[in-house]
């Protein structure tokens, strides 16, 4: 293994960093390159037909570009979705991203769970599988909120987010029936940690789950033994589409993301 192979972060916008994160701070030295596929951003307005066939595509070029050790699709829609389909057309390891229903389960006391996700991710019979393996005796409810997603964009891009839109979004979880009691909400899409400190301000008290930690530790499982980098080597952003504006370039740098790449569309 060449101690410089990367891993490959891929998601259609920013919401993948709420994984690098914690990846990086597991693995200092590693090279990153961060795929967002913004020239198709959002994904949760796509079908499903459009994703399992771009995810791939996409994922298939950028790891002939990079030479990736490991790709994570830091994505629930596109997890949820093209996982399976990444896995079958490309022979490297694949990480992907599914809502943390377990952990939530097992930290909930009340017994009613939220998944707050995309409109795409909510909807997947992933998640009633998940549901059924893990908090077979919860209450769980889903809520689709694609307005978060651009509300984290928008954040990472420097604009101020009001509490308020946050919580207008993800009100309607809490407005179904037996939402009073929700206790643990799962953040089934990766851009929504992002949002924390607004979901916190919006809806005190409440306990919010992610992947992010978890993809990490599956990350260092996966990478164990093999040779790194004395350095950490300068991270790299790849858009499909429109380069980042200042304020998102700071951010990412923020991440150790220096360099910014097009990758034509």
């Amino acid at each position: 293994m060449n101690p410089a192979a990367p891993l490959l972060f891929f998601d259609s916008g920013v919401g993948g960093l709420s994984v690098l994160g914690p990846a990086r701070a597991l693995l200092p030295t590693a090279g990153i390159v961060y795929a967002a596929d913004s020239a198709w951003f959002p994904y949760g307005r796509r079908s499903e037909a459009e994703i399992a066939e771009r995810v791939p595509e996409l994922l298939g070029r950028l790891v002939a570009r990079f030479r990736p050790r490991l790709a994570v699709i830091a994505c629930n829609t596109a997890s949820t979705i093209a996982l399976d389909h990444a896995r079958a057309a490309l022979d490297l390891p694949i990480v992907g991203t599914v809502p943390a229903i377990k952990p939530a389960a097992e930290q909930s006391t009340s017994r009613v769970i939220g998944v707050l996700g995309t409109e795409a991710t909510v909807r997947q019979p992933y998640v009633d599988d998940l549901s059924a393996r893990f908090a077979s005796d919860c209450t769980v409810l889903r809520h689709g909120a694609p307005a978060l997603v651009e509300l984290a964009e928008a954040k990472l891009a420097g604009q101020t987010v009001a509490v308020d839109a946050v919580r207008a979004a993800a009100l309607p979880l809490f407005e179904q029936a037996g939402g009073d009691a929700l206790d643990v909400v799962v953040l089934a899409c990766t851009h929504f940690p992002l949002l924390g400190r607004e979901l916190d301000a919006a809806f005190p008290g409440r306990t919010w789950i992610d992947g992010g930690a978890g993809i990490a530790r599956r990350i260092a499982f996966l990478t164990r033994g093999q040779p790194w980098p004395d350095v950490a080597p300068p991270g790299i952003a790849v858009f499909t589409g429109a380069p980042p504006n200042a304020a998102l370039a700071k951010a990412l740098a923020g991440f150790g993301l220096d360099e910014v790449q097009v990758l034509p569309d």
